[in-house]
């Protein structure tokens, strides 16, 4: 009779201990590579480091995706992970014919356009919308957002019923627009000092 290993005797002999398997560790370079538009990110996280206070969770805008999708992410970078995702509008000036699609970008006043790029969260005020982040843009697409008036904030014209309804949201002069429920969280969590990270 043939025995199995570990669990009878063998011509009448004790059986033999079995030594387990060890599993080989996972080397940290087998794990998934994250994904383009993080490592951009994280690569725009490292140039301007020398602006950006807290590395530890950056807003990303996906706008090459339409805007009935929940297109702004926050990563956490340290963790690994996705935070959140939440409908953000893009400038009208981007869309002429209200697509729901970014067709161009501007840097231009008056533009009423959305601009790419690394942006540094700035200080939080209250204006004509409401409680809103200003940013300041690190980089020659988006350098004039400071003086654009280029900032987070709340609108009505950006819902989820919206975007169910009409495949689209409503497009602002170049702002990134939350709806009325998400903003608090995402001026919480994307605090001063930040990074925001748009791309197309």
């Amino acid at each position: 009779m043939v025995a199995t290993l570990g669990s009878m005797a063998v011509s009448g002999q004790p059986a033999m201990a079995v030594t387990p398997v060890k599993e080989p560790e996972v080397s940290p370079f087998a794990r998934p590579t994250p994904p383009l538009l993080v490592q951009r990110a994280i690569a725009a996280l490292d140039a301007h480091g020398a602006h950006i206070r807290h590395r530890d969770l950056v807003g990303l805008v996906d706008f090459g995706k339409a805007s009935r999708e929940a297109r702004f992410h926050l990563v956490d970078v340290a963790g690994g992970e996705l935070v959140s995702s939440h409908l953000v509008s893009h400038g009208s000036g981007s869309d002429p014919a209200n697509s729901g699609w970014v067709q161009r970008f501007s840097n231009a006043y008056g533009s009423n356009a959305s601009s790419p790029g690394a942006f540094l969260t700035g200080v939080t005020y209250y204006g004509k919308h409401g409680r809103s982040r200003r940013l300041i843009g690190l980089e020659d697409a988006n350098s004039a957002a400071l003086e654009r008036g280029i900032v987070i904030h709340a609108a009505s014209y950006v819902s989820e019923d919206m975007a169910a309804t009409q495949g689209r949201i409503g497009r602002s002069q170049g702002c990134f627009a939350f709806s009325n429920s998400d903003i608090n969280g995402v001026l919480e969590r994307l605090g001063e000092g930040r990074l925001l990270y748009a791309v197309k």
